[in-house]
C-alpha cells in the first residue's frame, strides 16, 4: 500500500486515557470514557488521536515505565477495550497513534528480570551492563536535580546497569539485533489493531551507541530506516512521529536524504523560539528557526506545538534567552523544572489574555508543519503547582462544574482536578463553553475547520515576508498555484504594516476568518492594520474571487 502522507493536513489531539474521562466510577479515565468522548473530539475536528503510554506499568513514571508492551494496563481496560476504541476512531475517520517508548523498560518488566537473576539468560544482553561503575556515570542525566546517575547497581545481577533515565527504567540495547526485532514486532502487533502510527520516545537516546566504553555516542540512522521499511510493508500509512530534540543541522539525516527514515518529528528549535519571540515581542528568532529548519524533502513533516506532556524545554537557547522566558512565562522557582524548562500551561504562563491565547494557537496552526494540541487547550486548562515536576500539568479533563469537573464520581481520582482559581473547573469546562459562541472552545473549532480547508500550510513552500516591523511575523505559502498568508503581530502595540506579498496577482488578499479583506494600493502592497496581539489569514485572490466568495 502506497503511503498517502495523511499527515502533512492532519490535526492531532494528545491525551493521557487515565486523566480524560473516568467511565466505571475508580478514579482512573479509561478506554471506555474515552469512547464516549470520540463524537466530541470529532465535533472538534481532530483527524488524529496520539495517546500517551497506556500499556501495564507500575505506574512510577506516568506510564512510561512499561512493564507489558502487548498489553492495556487494567485500570484502562483491556484489549478488547482498546480494539472497540481504534474501532470507534475508524468510523469517525480519526487515526490513532500511540507511544512507542523503546529506549528503556520498567525494571519490573519480565525481560528485566530474566536478565538481571541470570547471566546465561538470553536477556542478559537486551540490557547495558558493566562489570565496574563508569567514571562518567554522573554525567547525562535527563532529570538534574532529581536524577543523580545514569548508572545504578543492582545486587541480583552482581553489576552496573545503564540508565539514560529514572533508576527503575534500565535502558533496552537497542544496539541488540533480537531487541531491534522486537521493536518490530511490537509495532506490528498495534498496527494489527488498528494503529496508524506511533509517537517514538526519545529517538536520539534509542539510535545511540550505549555501552560503558563510549564516551562520545554515535547514533545508528539506519536503525531508523529500518523502522520506516517495516511500516511501509505492514501498513503502507503508518507512520512515525519522532520526539528527538536535535540541532537543526541534524535534522536531515533523521528525515533520510530522500524521506527514507521518519515521516514526522517534532519542531523544538522552532518551539523554543516561538516562546523567546513571544517573550520578547520580537519575530525575529522565531522566523530564524523557521528558516533554519526548512526541509526539501516531499514526504517529511514538522510537528508544530507549543506545550506538551514534559516541561516546556528551553535547552537549546543561550543562558540569557532562557532567563528572558523564565522572567515573562515563569518567574518564580517552582514554575521552572530541571533548570531548563517550565512546567506551566500555556494560558496561565500568558496570564490568562485571550488575545495572546488566540495568538499563540494561530501562530501554531499556521507554521510549516502540523500542529498538535494537548487535551485541554481548547478550553484554556491552567496547572495545580502544588503536584510534584511535569504533573502539576497532567490533570484531569474539566469536562463541567460537576464535581472532580465531571471527570470521575470517585472522590479519589487518579489526580487533583484544578478546582481552586481563575482556572478551577468551575470557571474552565467543557459544558459551560461549549453553550458560549464567544467560548475559547468554540473559537479552536473554528479556526481548526479552517486549518483543514488550508492545505497549503502542511504541503506547500513557505517564504517569511518582510515587514519592516520586528514585531509582526509575516509567511506566505504556494501549492499548486493557490497561496496564502498569515500575519501575526506579537506586540501589545497596535500596528500599521505595509505588506508587499512578493507575487504578482496578489491585488486581494481575502480574510478567511472574519469579512476585513485587503485591497492592494498603486504600489501593491497591502496595508494592514493589526491590533495588539493581532492576527490574519488570508488567501492570495484577484477582485473575482472576492467577489465570487461574497456572493456564494
Amino acid at each position: 500500500m502506497i503511503n498517502d502522507l495523511w499527515y502533512k493536513n492532519a490535526v492531532i489531539y494528545s491525551l493521557s486515557v487515565g486523566t480524560y474521562l473516568d467511565a466505571n466510577g475508580d478514579g482512573i479515565g479509561d478506554f471506555r470514557g474515552l469512547m464516549r468522548r470520540l463524537d466530541y473530539l470529532q465535533g472538534l475536528g481532530i483527524t488524529a488521536l496520539w495517546l500517551m503510554p497506556f500499556q501495564p506499568s507500575p505506574g512510577r513514571d506516568d506510564g512510561y515505565d512499561v512493564a507489558d508492551y502487548y498489553g492495556v494496563d487494567p485500570r484502562y481496560g483491556t484489549l478488547g477495550d482498546f480494539v472497540e476504541f481504534s474501532h470507534g476512531c475508524a468510523e469517525r475517520g480519526i487515526r490513532v497513534l500511540i507511544d512507542l517508548v523503546v529506549n528503556h523498560t520498567s525494571d519490573q518488566h519480565p525481560w528485566f528480570r530474566q536478565a538481571r537473576s541470570d547471566p546465561e539468560s538470553s536477556y542478559r544482553d537486551w540490557y547495558v551492563w558493566s562489570a565496574k561503575k563508569p567514571k562518567d556515570a554522573n554525567k547525562g542525566v535527563v532529570f538534574p536535580g532529581v536524577q543523580k546517575s545514569t548508572w545504578n547497581y543492582d545486587k541480583v545481577a552482581k553489576a552496573w546497569y545503564f540508565h539514560r533515565f529514572y533508576e527503575f527504567q534500565p535502558d533496552l540495547n537497542t544496539a541488540n539485533p533480537e531487541v531491534q526485532a522486537e521493536i518490530l514486532k511490537i509495532m506490528g502487533f498495534w498496527i494489527q489493531l488498528g494503529v496508524s502510527g506511533f509517537r517514538m520516545d526519545a529517538v536520539p537516546f534509542v539510535i545511540a551507541e550505549k555501552g560503558p566504553e563510549v564516551k562520545v555516542p554515535v547514533e545508528n540512522y539506519d536503525m531508523l530506516r529500518t523502522f520506516r521499511e517495516f511500516l511501509s510493508w505492514r501498513e503502507g500509512q503508518a507512520i512515525i512521529l519522532a520526539e528527538a530534540n536535535v540541532l537543526p543541522n541534524v535534522d536531515a539525516d533523521y528525515f533520510g536524504s530522500v524521506g527514507e527514515r521518519l515521516q514526522m518529528m517534532f519542531n523544538f528549535e522552532v518551539n523554543q523560539n516561538l516562546f523567546l519571540s513571544l517573550a520578547t515581542g520580537d519575530s525575529s528568532p522565531l522566523a530564524k528557526s523557521l528558516k533554519a529548519t526548512r526541509t526539501s524533502v516531499d514526504t517529511a513533516q514538522w510537528g508544530q506545538f507549543l506545550r506538551n506532556n514534559d516541561e516546556l524545554d528551553l535547552g537549546r537557547l543561550t543562558d540569557e534567552q532562557r532567563q528572558t522566558v523564565f522572567a515573562a512565562f515563569a518567574p518564580e522557582a517552582d514554575m521552572q523544572l530541571y533548570g531548563r524548562g517550565i512546567r506551566r500551561r500555556l494560558p496561565a504562563m500568558l496570564g490568562g489574555d485571550r488575545r495572546r491565547l488566540e495568538l499563540a494557537y494561530s501562530l501554531m496552526l499556521t507554521l510549516p508543519g502540523t500542529p498538535v494540541f494537548r487535551y485541554g487547550d481548547e478550553i484554556g486548562m491552567g496547572e495545580n503547582l502544588r503536584l510534584p515536576e511535569r504533573n502539576c500539568a497532567r490533570t484531569p479533563m474539566q469536562w463541567s462544574t460537576e464535581p472532580h469537573g465531571g471527570f470521575s464520581k470517585n472522590e479519589k481520582p487518579i489526580l487533583p482536578v484544578i478546582s481552586e482559581g481563575l482556572y478551577g473547573f468551575q470557571h474552565v469546562n467543557v459544558s459551560q463553553q461549549r453553550r458560549d459562541p464567544n467560548s475559547l472552545l468554540n473559537w479552536t473549532e473554528r479556526v481548526i475547520r479552517m486549518r483543514k480547508e488550508v492545505p497549503e500550510i502542511g504541503w506547500g513552500e513557505f517564504v517569511v515576508l518582510k515587514t519592516r516591523s520586528r514585531e509582526v511575523l509575516a509567511i506566505r505559502y504556494d501549492w499548486r498555484n493557490n497561496s496564502v498568508v498569515f500575519v501575526h503581530n506579537l506586540s501589545a502595540s497596535p500596528c500599521e504594516v505595509r505588506l508587499d506579498v512578493g507575487m504578482e496577482n496578489s491585488g486581494c488578499l481575502v480574510n478567511l476568518l472574519s469579512s476585513d479583506s485587503s485591497t492592494a494600493e498603486a504600489n501593491g502592497k497591502h496595508c494592514v492594520l493589526l491590533e495588539s496581539y493581532g492576527y490574519r489569514w488570508y488567501r492570495v485572490g484577484g477582485l473575482d474571487y472576492l467577489l465570487e466568495r461574497t456572493t456564494s
